[in-house]
């Protein structure tokens, strides 16, 4: 069979004309609609408007000119079926081969800051992705493109045999349906949003390809990363590389986690991240102290990690940074003299984020997915913050002004551990975490040996409720000073008990911060 008619209607007219140019040069009869017919007259390519083939004038300001039989009967009728073709024979209508189109630009619309609904609804394509479904359904006969990065190969079968191979026409059919499943699953969040619609009867989203990946989280599996297609700035997902190696699942997931740390924070932060749970978090009067602090916290485990700044880079920074072996510095951007000082480690993944973008800023707000075996799981990101004057104080002593900052300090920290977590702080910085432990206990003595002697006179933080004072008189011996958890066991009164016994200061939050 050979392609005898395309039909092209394109937002993105990138490459457009070349390929027109060919199509049009290997005998292809081209129809085509509004402004894709007027480049083409424009640059002297033979066109046929979509009026001549309906016979029917495009209408309602364009919102139809292709939804005709004309034009669906030639996308859809089988070609080895005589009934078929006996019916396009008796209306007049002619098949069409070939279809290239891509979609009205709403993604582009609804990134406008200030666009308005009826501009977005403007934006929303009816006639194109049904044409593009009604060609994919019959890719038996009928080739698809969405794609500009398609039309060098489909002219290539064109060149060699006068069609495109089932094999191709197969692959450009799923393609044109990720094309328009991703479009519509786009409208679809935005209308939610629109009216407010936060967890729908059925949930759809769409993702962009940013590059594959060697690998998972171990060498034997796949992996590729993807972006929402209007990801917020300040992501690891739009974030730009500046230096270093290729980035790995591993590095994604660990950078992304000591992002949603070093957000929580307005002044000065350095963020350093293990397998997503902090080994160190400092905060100063500059980025430098901060970045000193979040080393010195433990510098062990800091050893191949991820560091993240809520601050540019300074050179004084980025000499503390040099002499650590790191995988990936993040920052909303370096100055040259640090970019030059840290440039000189050729495997140093070097990220940069949108200026002003990371402090004080929240968590985009979408939804958190976790798949299960044949589900999902979705939820809010956990963006609570504690409010100072919302914390109780539950024992006979009360907190001094400078334990309550640290306090706190630690709570935003511990927020972001796997459960179990316990996290010691002094001096703005953390001296020791436990993380992801069975028993809260188990999780307080690990944190509690990492600090060693800086334990006394430390304020500890704790993501959930004890529900027994076994984790109290642990910290009691280590010679802890004050205590922050959520509160809400029905055994509260002991470890407020042992609490007074030992003359440590208790508060309660009211909220846990659970992660798994």
């Amino acid at each position: 069979m050979t392609i005898k008619k395309a039909l092209i209607s394109v937002s993105d007219k990138t490459g457009l004309v070349p390929f027109a140019r060919q199509l049009a040069e290997l005998g292809i009869e081209i129809i085509s609609t509004g402004g894709t017919a007027s480049l083409l007259k424009a640059e002297g390519i033979p066109v046929t408007g979509i009026s001549e083939v309906t016979g029917f004038p495009e209408i309602l300001d364009g919102r139809v000119k292709t939804l005709h039989p004309a034009i669906h009967g030639g996308l859809l009728a089988v070609r080895t079926n005589p009934h078929h073709q006996q019916q396009l024979a008796e209306q007049e209508i002619e098949p069409i081969d070939l279809v290239v189109v891509n979609l009205y630009p709403f993604k582009q619309t609804i990134a406008k800051p200030d666009v308005a609904f009826a501009d977005a609804i403007e934006n929303i394509d009816i006639g194109g992705p049904s044409m593009l479904r009604s060609a994919a359904k019959n890719h038996a006969f009928v080739t698809v493109v969405v794609d500009a990065a398609d039309y060098e190969t489909v002219l290539g079968e064109l060149k060699a045999s006068g069609d495109t191979t089932l094999a191709t026409r197969s692959r450009l059919a799923a393609k044109a349906f990720r094309h328009t499943a991703a479009y519509d699953a786009l409208i679809s969040q935005y209308l939610s949003a629109h009216t407010g619609e936060f967890m729908p009867e059925s949930y759809t989203v769409t993702y962009e390809k940013v590059q594959d990946l060697r690998y998972g989280e171990n060498p034997h599996q796949q992996a590729a990363f993807y972006r929402q297609p209007l990801a917020a700035g300040g992501s690891i997902a739009t974030a730009e590389q500046l230096h270093g190696k290729e980035l790995s699942y591993n590095n994604i997931n660990d950078a992304d986690a000591a992002l949603a740390i070093v957000r929580e924070f307005d002044v000065p932060a350095v963020v350093a991240v293990k397998h997503t749970n902090p080994c160190g978090v400092g905060i100063g009067a500059t980025i430098a102290e901060a970045c000193r602090k979040a080393y010195e916290a433990d510098p062990v485990s800091i050893f191949g990690g991820i560091v993240a700044a809520n601050r540019p880079i300074d050179k004084e920074t980025a000499l503390l940074l040099k002499e650590i072996f790191l995988e990936i510095v993040l920052a909303p951007d370096f100055t040259p003299e640090a970019l030059a000082i840290l440039q000189e480690k050729k495997n140093l993944r070097l990220l940069r984020l949108e200026v002003g973008a990371l402090a004080g800023q929240p968590k985009q707000a979408n939804l958190r997915i976790a798949p299960v075996a044949g589900g999902a799981l979705v939820q809010e990101y956990d963006e609570k913050q504690l409010v100072p004057e919302e914390l109780t104080v539950v024992t006979e002593r009360s907190p001094s002004k400078e334990e309550l900052e640290q306090l706190l300090f630690a709570w935003k920290v511990v927020k972001h551990v796997k459960s179990n977590a316990i996290v010691l702080a002094r001096d703005n910085m953390t001296i020791g975490v436990g993380a992801g432990q069975m028993n809260r206990v188990g999780a307080a003595r690990i944190a509690i040996e990492q600090a060693g002697d800086k334990a006394r006179g430390a304020v500890l933080a704790s993501d959930a409720f004890f529900p027994m004072p076994d984790t109290v008189e642990a910290a009691a011996q280590a010679g802890i000073a004050t205590i922050i958890q959520p509160g809400g066991s029905i055994r509260d009164q002991e470890s407020i008990d042992a609490c007074n016994r030992h003359g440590i200061a208790m508060v309660f939050t009211g909220v846990r911060h659970f992660k798994h």
